[in-house]
């Protein structure tokens, strides 16, 4: 199995704490407490467990306040990623190298953060075009770590900026193309639904979503701590069982 992304050499260590949203207290294998930037401003339901295994990222740049970023954590035998940055930068790297049998022939084009909506205030994570424009594909990618057993839920708590998106996305169909991209970022779930249970609106506004015309892709990724490989696609169910 051929990694898509190839993580920089990583350390180990043991969660301490997360507070304050973006930090985290970790004791290295060398004995060493580091304060590292955690990316996940979520509650990271089912991930954030004390005294787990993690690994994170050390950066050489001077300017930055924090030099470690946790970038995951096991959770039973399974890495968990955390950084969620990391998400659309291997979906990036996935549509570049058309990966994605369902998107694969669809597009020529691939264009990163761009302005859509009504008041052209938001951005969509990816525009995917023909070479003359017309045929588009609006992509929001979704980062998703909770899960009860092989079913990866999301979100893992209220989301109204998921909520919003959501919508801007269902507003376009069926007049425009659109698609939910769900970034499975753990290798143990081969299920996916949304979490009705952390956010039933968010529920209700997916499948308003996917009765208009919205795509929803759940797709697997597995995490370690050598980089990300692609699994394929989800089953996808509309509700949470």
């Amino acid at each position: 199995m051929s990694l898509i992304y190839q993580y920089p050499p990583l350390i180990p260590g043991r969660l301490i704490k997360r507070y304050k949203r973006f930090l985290a207290d970790i004791e290295l294998d060398t004995g060493e407490i580091i304060t590292a930037h955690c990316p996940n401003t979520g509650p990271m339901t089912g991930v954030y467990i004390p005294d787990s295994l993690v690994w994170v990222s050390k950066s050489d740049n001077p300017k930055r306040k924090l030099a470690y970023t946790w970038e995951m954590t096991q959770i039973d035998s399974t890495w968990v990623g955390t950084n969620t940055a990391i998400p659309n930068r291997v979906v990036k790297l996935a549509l570049e190298q058309k990966l994605f049998p369902e998107l694969a022939n669809r597009y020529n084009k691939v264009r990163s953060e761009v302005p859509y909506g009504k008041d052209k205030k938001s951005r969509v994570d990816f525009l995917l075009s023909g070479d003359d424009d017309r045929e588009q594909i609006y992509l929001e990618v979704k980062s998703v770590t909770l899960s009860k057993g092989n079913l990866a839920l999301f979100p893992d708590t209220v989301t109204t900026r998921g909520q919003k998106h959501l919508q801007e996305l269902t507003d376009l169909v069926p007049d425009t193309k659109a698609v939910m991209l769900y970034f499975i970022n753990r290798g143990d779930c081969d299920r996916f639904a949304p979490s009705d249970s952390c956010d039933r609106l968010y529920g209700e506004l997916l499948r308003k979503g996917v009765s208009k015309g919205l795509e929803v892709l759940p797709y697997r990724f597995e995490i370690t701590p050598e980089g990300i490989s692609y699994l394929g696609m989800a089953e996808f169910l509309q509700s949470e069982p």
